[in-house]
């Protein structure tokens, strides 16, 4: 073996990973030695660099997901999560105590949506649901109690672009927190670069890409973050929303082709939203030129990466969409189930569904039709031959 030569740089030694493996060393273990009292009770007390005592706290594997996810939003700092809405409720309760007051979007997910309308009341925390394409409805929503406003960066399941911008200008002003949840447009749409405070995500969806495990993040400042996984009054910390270590490898690994299916999502979404445009349907797709949305997003949207990989047709009822859900399993062209950024297509009818939590009420003063049926497009190598499908089966049951 040849031996170190002292006259060399140590740099020239140094690999990546304990032996040199091109991908991190997953951490597969809960709790972390130390060589001394000393050391464990200054890990208790504060953060040390490379140095770990409880996964519920961090982990190496998590803790370099993390690191890429911040770089992934320009964020400072970033934490993972078990789950998206694990990522949103924790981001919201650590700045939210009884008395304050949200101010959200009213189109969003319906899990954020329940876990607004119906889990925070029990902690006297108050959301007041507005139209923030509206921005004077913003303005006029603020109290001296509002502590967050909570938007979407693409709107599910109507894919509405949120002017992050002004939304931004109006929190700032007030010293509100602007939280943005970026689940549809990473890559896309920078938040933070656009004067967001915190962006949160469901790694399940895109980020992951493979439909396989359920995660989430938060992308911050240090100081939010640190806020997060403080040991005596952190959120993530005390709540414990921990992705598991074999997980964060997995993301890690598959993050690194993001890149490239947003773009192949987009390119495909684009080439179906033309045309069923031209087959007259009602079609919600920002990408458009003919979309409301168009002008901002080209604003707001970072170049190379299209517009994304949702799209939404709306047939009017539910009766009409469920025969056009039905015909497209049959044929093939997808799956029916929920979720997105598979790289399979996958379609649902929201209002029935991701929506359900929302009242029907609610559902049509928001304008959610329930015969909205949502696609999350994959990665067809030739996008040509779905869209025949999906036009064979329009056709068959006579909706063109």
């Amino acid at each position: 073996m040849k031996k170190f030569d002292p006259s060399t740089s140590i740099h020239d030694y140094l690999v990546f990973g304990e032996f040199g493996d091109v991908n991190p060393s997953i951490t597969d273990s809960s709790t972390f030695t130390f060589m001394s009292p000393k050391a464990m009770n200054d890990s208790f007390q504060n953060d040390i660099e490379g140095c770990f005592l409880y996964s519920r706290h961090w982990n190496p594997i998590n803790k370099f997901l993390s690191d890429t996810l911040a770089r992934l939003e320009d964020a400072e700092a970033a934490q993972v999560t078990a789950s998206g809405m694990g990522a949103i409720s924790s981001a919201v309760m650590q700045i939210c105590q009884a008395g304050d007051e949200i101010i959200s979007e009213r189109t969003i997910y319906g899990g954020t949506y329940a876990f607004f309308k119906n889990f925070l009341p029990k902690f006297d925390i108050k959301v007041k649901f507005v139209d923030m394409q509206n921005l004077d409805h913003v303005e006029k929503a603020i109290t001296d109690k509002t502590k967050v406003i909570y938007a979407e960066s693409v709107s599910n399941p109507l894919l509405e672009i949120t002017d992050i911008p002004a939304i931004s200008k109006i929190a700032k002003s007030r010293g509100i927190k602007l939280v943005v949840d970026n689940t549809f447009s990473p890559m896309i749409i920078s938040p933070l670069r656009l004067g967001a405070d915190i962006v949160v995500h469901s790694m399940t969806k895109y980020i992951n890409g493979t439909s396989d495990c359920v995660a989430g993040c938060i992308c911050s400042n240090r100081e939010f973050i640190e806020s997060l996984v403080d040991v005596n009054s952190g959120a993530t910390m005390l709540l414990g929303p921990v992705l598991d270590s074999l997980r964060a490898a997995s993301i890690l690994k598959n993050i690194h082709t993001l890149h490239i299916r947003m773009k192949k999502h987009s390119e495909n979404a684009l080439y179906l939203a033309k045309e069923f445009e031209k087959l007259k349907l009602k079609v919600y797709y920002p990408g458009l030129k003919s979309n409301k949305h168009y002008k901002l997003y080209n604003e707001i949207m970072n170049e190379g990466f299209g517009y994304g990989g949702m799209i939404a047709l709306d047939l009017g009822s539910y009766e009409k969409a469920e025969k056009l859900l039905t015909r497209m399993q049959e044929e093939k062209v997808g799956y029916l189930a929920v979720s997105l950024g598979y790289f399979k297509t996958l379609f649902s009818c929201p209002g029935h569904s991701t929506s359900s939590e929302i009242p029907e009420e609610e559902q049509k003063q928001m304008g959610l039709s329930e015969g909205l049926i949502r696609f999350s497009i994959g990665l067809d190598n030739d996008i040509t031959i779905a869209y025949e499908r999906i036009k064979n089966c329009l056709e068959e049951i006579s909706l063109i």
